[in-house]
C-alpha cells in the first residue's frame, strides 16, 4: 500500500526535529563549554563554575542528541510504514495532549490567558495527529487493524 500524505508529512517533520534537536544538542555541548572556559578564565572559584557549565551543557547535549535518536527512529518507523512508530506516534501525542492541558490551564487559573495560547494551538495540533492516526486509511497502511 502506498503511504498516506499525512504519514510522509509526519515522517519529514519527525526527520526536520531530530535535525534540529541534534543542533541543540551541538550548541549546548559547544556553548557550554565555551561559557565555561570562559569562567573558568576570570579566575576568582571559576573552576567550580567552569565545571559546573561544562557539565549542565554536557547533560543537556546528551538528552537533546538522544531526542534526536527517537525522533529520527520514529520518523524512518513512519516513512517505512512499520505499525510500531504509528503507537509511538500515538503516545508521544497523547503525552503532548496532557502536557498542553496543563500548559493552558495553569496561565488561565493564574490569570495569564495570552500564555495558554501556544498550548491551546499545541493542544489542536496534538489532537489532529490523535484523530489521523486512527482514520482508517491510516491504520490499513501500517497493517493495523
Amino acid at each position: 500500500m502506498e503511504r498516506p500524505t499525512g504519514v510522509t508529512i509526519l515522517a519529514v517533520l519527525d526527520f526536520l526535529g531530530a535535525a534540529l534537536f541534534l543542533l541543540l544538542g551541538a550548541l549546548f555541548l559547544l556553548g557550554f563549554s565555551l561559557l565555561g572556559g570562559l569562567v573558568g578564565q576570570g579566575g576568582g572559584g571559576g573552576d567550580a563554575g567552569m565545571a559546573v557549565l561544562m557539565g549542565l551543557g554536557a547533560v543537556a547535549g546528551v538528552i537533546f542528541f538522544v531526542f534526536a535518536l527517537i525522533s529520527f527512529v520514529v520518523g524512518i518507523g513512519l516513512w517505512t510504514l512499520k505499525n510500531w512508530a504509528r503507537i509511538l506516534t500515538i503516545v508521544f501525542s497523547i503525552l503532548g495532549v496532557l502536557s498542553n492541558l496543563a500548559g493552558a490551564a495553569i496561565p488561565l487559573m493564574t490569570g495569564e490567558p495570552v500564555s495558554a495560547v501556544s498550548s491551546v494551538i499545541g493542544l489542536g495540533v496534538n489532537g489532529l495527529i490523535l484523530w489521523y492516526m486512527f482514520q482508517p486509511h491510516v491504520k490499513q497502511a501500517f497493517g493495523a487493524s
